[in-house]
């Protein structure tokens, strides 16, 4: 997005609305170092605002709003773009482009953009100059994500990388694990091997059996080390790995599709998946045509 060419002015904070806050992350550690920042050096970036109805609405300073708020500031230095509610968000993103959203803020950007402002996943990969991959995985992130887990990121109580973790999970475990998680205080590998652990317990009553047990017992054991992952060497070398890659996840997403109807999913995740599925044959058969072919050729 171009950077709009906009003179810097003096606003009142009092009544800057936050509309767009419910796409930021503003966790207590970062509004303390802001506040500190604030009284020691000053406003050293100014807030990005943009008119929707009249009122000023906040892009980026969230934190920066909120510190000076606390501080009993009135005034701070801010640019006013002309932009409609689709464009203040699109121009969120491109503020952070640098530094990044994490994971969870870039879900909720595209899950706003698509069910509120109901804009087509393709849309919507072309104005965030991602790939619809991208897009998708964005998207099934936060509405496959426990509403309870999110809110707890939102206060602070989860990180976002452990809550990417626990997304994993069936939805009737999420809310045990964020618990487990909270409660012990796990790292964000942590997370992921108890996440591992449930996905090990093959019925429901055995996942939230062992949920019940890490929340009242001890924490997990030290990560082992990870093996380093082999180069590939060729070609046929990386063909060979995207068989058994192609294997290993047919095999993973059958158990999956025979384990629970997608029902057990939120309407809004469950709908997405079954538009996945319905385009997946397709690519299944083209992969079998090429693959018959290939396998029917004779050795020169």
């Amino acid at each position: 997005m171009r950077e709009p060419q906009v003179e810097l002015q003096s606003v009142q904070i009092a009544g800057l609305g936050e509309r767009l806050s419910a796409l930021r992350l503003c966790e207590a550690p970062a509004l303390r170092a802001m506040q500190s920042s604030l009284e020691q050096h000053g406003q050293l970036t100014a807030l990005t605002l943009f008119r929707p109805l009249g009122g000023l609405e906040i892009i980026d300073g969230f934190k920066r709003v909120r510190a000076a708020r606390a501080l009993g500031w009135a005034t701070l230095t801010a640019r006013i773009e002309e932009l409609d509610l689709v464009e203040a968000k699109l121009r969120l993103r491109a503020l952070h482009a640098g530094r990044g959203l994490a994971e969870l803020e870039e879900g909720w950007l595209v899950r706003s953009l698509f069910r509120e402002d109901l804009l087509s996943l393709p849309e919507i990969s072309r104005r965030l100059y991602r790939h619809r991959s991208w897009v998708w995985r964005r998207l099934m992130l936060v509405e496959a994500l426990d509403p309870i887990v999110q809110t707890d990121v939102r206060l602070g109580l989860l990180t976002p990388r452990a809550a990417v973790a626990v997304s994993r999970l069936p939805r009737g475990n999420q809310q045990a694990a964020s618990a487990v998680v909270v409660r012990r205080g796990l790292t964000v590998r942590q997370t992921e091997l108890l996440v591992e652990a449930v996905f090990d317990c093959t019925e429901p009553a055995a996942r939230a059996e062992l949920l019940e047990q890490r929340l009242n017992g001890a924490a997990p054991e030290a990560v082992p080390g990870r093996r380093p992952t082999r180069a590939l060497r060729n070609e046929a070398d990386a063909m060979g790995a995207d068989v058994l890659r192609i294997r290993d996840v047919a095999a993973r997403l059958i158990a999956r599709l025979s384990a629970a109807p997608l029902e057990v999913f939120t309407p809004a995740a469950t709908q997405l998946l079954r538009e996945a599925l319905v385009r997946l044959p397709p690519v299944l058969q083209a992969l079998e045509q090429i693959i018959t072919v290939r396998a029917s050729e004779e050795r020169p």
